[in-house]
């Protein structure tokens, strides 16, 4: 299965709580959490493009670790190819975000109490069951 697009994405941990971004309500998916990151251009790394997509969204930098999760899911007639990686701040926590409306720190055990999108779940999973960078 060809994926019609690669997107990677930051799970950035203080402690024992998570960073998640909230989707504009302009943009597809508008209102819904996610973990920051975004798309690979072609002759892209993903650990490039997510330290790219993190400075350019967040205004931070990050140090990109282990993947936690990959999938493919169909959205929207399209097939997504999401990778979560770890990561670590550089930078001090982010403030804003330039394609979202709040940034936001969940506990894990907060993880599942508000909306993600499809290809999100997986991994929302994992880190309120506990998962941890290996």
């Amino acid at each position: 299965m060809t994926a019609d697009i690669t997107v990677v994405a930051a799970i950035i941990a203080d402690g024992d709580r998570i960073l998640a971004c909230r989707r504009n309500e302009d943009r597809e998916a508008g209102g819904l959490w996610e973990f920051p990151g975004g798309k690979v251009e072609p002759g892209e790394s993903a650990e490039d493009a997510l330290a790219r997509e993190i400075r350019e969204e967040l205004g931070v930098g990050i140090r990109v670790g282990g993947l936690l999760h990959r999938c493919t899911t169909p959205v929207g007639g399209r097939l997504v190819d999401l990778s979560c990686y770890w990561a670590v701040l550089t930078d001090a926590a982010p403030a804003s975000s330039t394609d979202h409306d709040d940034i936001r720190w969940f506990r894990r055990d907060e993880l599942r109490d508000v909306d993600w999108p499809e290809p999100d779940r997986a991994a929302v999973a994992l880190l309120a069951d506990g998962a941890g960078e290996q």
